[in-house]
């Protein structure tokens, strides 16, 4: 069996192998899912005007991640790959997909009490569960709310819409409507309501799925705490239409990123403070790439680092994230891995750490080789995306080479673009007419590796 899950945790605790942990041996897990973070914005990537020292810390103490891949190119799929370990192709939830709740207020599409969760083993190893942030996959009293899928606690956004502001009328705990009136920081809460929880659990397991907002637009912050950016960069004001007006977008992005560092690091201070930090798995991404909503430039803070494109694209500026895992007694301080990591393998892993049976019909591979710099670390034969606006789209990732297919759903504009990715990280040098037998080999993959969706049906099907 094993023993912990991603990051930041000692172990000194079990290896594989010889029956259950004991409850005080099992580590404890808090996996932290920002909002459209870029895999730039961070200072261990790369960024230079953005000051994040509590998660570049996690990375010299631990372990990054260099390419790995969100679930999707948007939130809601991108969740759903994360908690089922199936990639967009056999996800059941492939799209933000917009619907009407109980209330009458909206909420997406709804995870079936079918599918498996990561949290729902967790459960099975006698983990306590909390979700606090934003959820998106099932309003109040669905079969997708968090309590129907494995989470013992759930405070925040349950709609993805609701959570475009971060002074909402109303968060959710468990199916309780709490009403703030538009009056609340959501941002704050939510990381009050996390150090709550790792308070009330630090002397059992538990897995806590950390989901804050931050830095999705809107651009706001409460009144003065611009974390010393103010007047450090010149500004572009934002005239507000689905989001507000932000007189100082740069700033402002910069220190909703700031603020979400500091609160990392409170996370991390309370951990030492019980006690429990050494065995203690803290992992570090972003569920896509970083956004161009609500005046974000993300071109001035090179937001998605050296890739192209950005959230929606299936560009690796779309889908390539920051992925950091700290456990010290495992992981070698300031490791890299190059390892083609994704979403879906976040289940596997789970499965072999807690040694919890998985699913059978997965898509994901376990990484824990890697963690550990121990055994033979699987490789995945390709990676596969879709996705269900912009015209219909899809990629394939295999061998360094990626095919991305453009308006899927419009065959008299369709396109397909190949680029080499070892060579060509940036994706500006398309060969598809170069490399005819590469194309058609990536062609067929991407025939092959999807099934059927009632709810996400590209043309061809309909």
């Amino acid at each position: 069996m094993h023993n912990s899950i991603f990051v930041s945790g000692t172990i000194a605790l079990g290896v594989l192998g010889c029956g259950a942990i004991k409850a005080q041996e099992k580590p404890n897990v808090i996996y932290i899912l920002v909002d459209d973070l870029g895999i730039g914005d961070l200072g261990c990537y790369g960024q230079r005007a953005i000051k994040t020292p509590a998660i570049d810390k996690l990375a010299d103490n631990g372990m990054k991640f260099m390419q790995h891949y969100s679930g999707s190119t948007v939130s809601a799929p991108s969740r759903c790959v994360l908690m089922t370990g199936k990639h967009t192709g056999n996800a059941y939830v492939r799209g933000n997909f917009g619907r009407k709740g109980e209330d009458g207020k909206p909420y997406d599409l709804a995870l079936p009490a079918s599918e498996v969760t990561v949290a729902e083993m967790f459960k099975e190893a006698d983990y306590k569960t909390a979700c606090i942030g934003k959820w998106g996959l099932g309003g109040p009293s669905t079969e997708g709310h968090p309590n129907n899928q494995g989470f013992d606690y759930f405070f925040g956004y349950l709609s993805q819409l609701n959570a475009h502001s971060f002074y909402p009328n109303q968060l959710f705990e468990n199916n309780d409507a709490v009403m703030l009136n538009k009056k609340v920081y959501s941002h704050d809460m939510i990381v009050d309501k996390a150090m709550n929880f790792i308070e009330e659990n630090a002397a059992q397991p538990f897995f806590l799925y950390l989901t804050p907002t931050i830095p999705h637009a809107e651009l706001i912050v409460p009144e003065g705490e611009l974390m010393g950016y103010d007047t450090k960069f010149q500004e572009n004001p934002y005239k507000g239409k689905h989001y507000i007006s932000q007189e100082k977008p740069r700033a402002t992005f910069a220190a909703m990123v700031s603020r979400l560092d500091r609160d990392v690091q409170k996370v991390v201070d309370l951990l030492k403070e019980k006690g429990i930090y050494d065995n203690t798995i803290i992992v570090f991404t972003s569920d896509n790439g970083t956004h161009t909503e609500g005046g974000h430039d993300p071109y001035f803070f090179d937001s998605n680092g050296p890739y192209r494109g950005t959230k929606r694209d299936l560009y690796d500026g779309g889908i390539k994230t920051p992925f950091i895992v700290q456990w010290p007694a495992v992981i070698n301080p300031g490791s890299v891995s190059y390892h083609v990591s994704a979403f879906w393998d976040f289940m596997p892993t789970v499965g072999e750490l807690i040694d919890i049976d998985t699913p059978k019909e997965l898509d994901g591979i376990s990484f824990l080789p890697s963690l550990k710099d121990k055994g033979k670390q699987k490789k995945h034969d390709y990676l596969y995306f879709e996705f269900h606006e912009m015209g219909g789209r899809q990629a394939v990732i295999k061998d360094g080479w990626k095919l991305i297919r453009l308006n899927v759903n419009n065959p008299t504009k369709e396109k397909y673009e190949l680029y080499n990715l070892p060579n060509d990280p940036a994706e500006v040098a398309n060969v598809v007419k170069q490399y005819p037998k590469i194309t058609s080999d990536l062609q067929k993959i991407m025939s092959e590796a999807r099934t059927e969706n009632e709810h996400f049906k590209f043309k061809f099907e309909k």
